[in-house]
């Protein structure tokens, strides 16, 4: 729940966002959008304590999420945005964002991600150039489809994704939304977009 939640960026004089109120059922999947400027990563930064808010509150459960650890609090979340990183790590590594993952969440969270690039040596092989003169190269699209993949292999209750098709076709859109909804039937989704189609 927010409630009465404004932001201001330090050094702005102008808040980003003034008085939003708005409740978020348990596994409900809402959608934020409007045009680039309306604030709608702003709030999302907000939920994910990236910044604190200026006045209001923001509750999970009842309770004021500053009165979580904010390691504890971020764990709840899984969060695509629109400038994810790839590293020159495993694929497995890349999805899991640590050295010790489970392979098949690992694949079924690249399936349900679209993900459908041939993977010489599994959830082993090495991505990008960077450390391996054999590591595999993909398309912004396929980047982006491992970016979405992190969200669904991590377990937890909430799922935020900022703009989360913005370099894939329509057809991959398309698939992607579908498989969004079914993978993430029991979680709570907040979704943003600046185009009411995609949505």
């Amino acid at each position: 729940e927010l409630k009465n939640v404004s932001f201001t960026y330090p050094g702005n004089d102008e808040p980003s966002l003034r008085n939003i109120n708005m409740t978020i059922k348990p596994g409900e999947k809402i959608a934020l959008v409007g045009y680039n400027g309306a604030g709608k990563t702003t709030l999302t930064n907000l939920l994910l304590r990236l910044y604190d808010v200026t006045d209001g509150e923001i509750l999970i459960g009842g309770r004021n999420i500053k009165d979580e650890t904010v390691y504890s609090h971020r764990n709840r979340f899984a969060a695509v945005f629109q400038d994810f990183k790839i590293f020159g790590a495993t694929v497995g590594e890349n999805v899991a964002l640590q050295v010790e993952y489970d392979k098949d969440r690992v694949l079924e969270a690249l399936k349900n991600a679209g993900f459908s690039k041939p993977l010489p040596k599994g959830t082993e092989t090495i991505m990008l150039r960077e450390f391996s003169d054999n590591g595999m190269s993909v398309s912004g699209g396929e980047e982006q489809k491992i970016a979405i993949a992190r969200a669904f292999y991590k377990q937890c209750p909430y799922v935020i994704l900022d703009e989360p098709s913005a370099n894939l076709d329509p057809v991959s859109e398309y698939e992607l939304n579908r498989t969004t909804a079914e993978a993430a039937k029991d979680r709570t989704v907040v979704f943003i977009s600046h185009r009411l189609s995609t949505t």
